[in-house]
């Protein structure tokens, strides 16, 4: 059995106000006996996006060492949502999530592969590819506190990924979001609670929430939350910065997957 909390932020593009921010909710999650803990896309940084290419830095820079440095002085495993990877293309960074483990060590990293290119509404038009490099691995990380598969936002709304993530091995599903308002309101639960239920996984989905200085995304929708396998909402957080905690119990996953082999039925791939 393994506490886990969901960090729900409001970030901007003040990093030092956010990465305070973050690391003062990771502590309070830490003090409740947190042992694996999330945070939300575009943790260090959300504003901007051309200076978000401009401030990127390889995750083993001063932003990076910082968070592992924190991991370790807690001994959690921590999951950063995600932070502005350097990348080779100098108009475009990486969108990646970083997982420490409880020694300050780099377990795992995940580049976001579906990039949010949508014109939904005057209020949500975005291209993130014109300052994202998309990722191209799926990522499952073998962990002391179970199998952790690696996603980031608008992947959530593609339901093979965690197929394959699954068919790695995944127990333990991570979905760190910024989703907008208007989309979040009528989407984000039913697509969290469809993901837990479909792979038979727990989820974690940590969420940015109100008001950004970064054109295109200027409110994200929040309710960050954890839901068991059976697609139960076991923990959410309120409005602005927060938590949400729960118990993961994997042996629940083992127990829905026996009852009920969806993976071994499965006939279209």
């Amino acid at each position: 059995m393994t506490l886990a909390a969901v960090v729900q932020l409001s970030c901007t593009s003040d990093e030092e106000a956010n990465l305070a921010m973050a690391e003062a909710l990771i502590r309070r999650a830490a003090s409740h006996g947190a042992q694996l803990i999330a945070t939300p896309e575009n943790t260090n940084f959300l504003g901007p996006h051309q200076e978000k290419v401009r401030r990127a830095e390889p995750l083993d820079g001063p932003t990076g060492q910082r968070l592992a440095k924190l991991a370790r002085e807690l001994g959690v495993h921590l999951l950063i949502g995600s932070l502005n990877e350097k990348s080779d293309d100098p108009e475009r960074c990486y969108n990646t999530s970083a997982l420490f483990g409880p020694g300050g060590e780099l377990l795992g990293r995940y580049r976001k592969i579906h990039l949010f290119d949508v014109d939904v509404s005057a209020d949500v038009r975005f291209l993130e590819s014109n300052t994202v490099v998309p990722g191209e691995e799926v990522v499952v990380v073998n962990t002391a506190v179970g199998a952790i598969g690696l996603s980031i936002c608008y992947d959530l709304r593609f339901p093979r990924l965690y197929q394959a993530l699954v068919d790695k091995g995944a127990e333990i599903l991570t979905i760190p979001s910024a989703f907008t308002l208007t989309t979040g309101k009528d989407h984000w639960e039913p697509l969290i609670r469809a993901r837990a239920i479909e792979n038979q996984a727990w989820v974690l989905a940590p969420g940015q929430h109100g008001e950004h200085d970064d054109k295109g995304l200027r409110h994200s929708w929040g309710h960050s939350m954890i839901v068991d396998p059976w697609g139960h909402i076991v923990g959410m957080a309120s409005d602005g910065p927060g938590l949400a905690l729960a118990e993961i119990d994997l042996e629940k996953v083992a127990v829905t997957r026996r009852g009920m082999p969806v993976r071994q039925h499965r006939r279209v791939t």
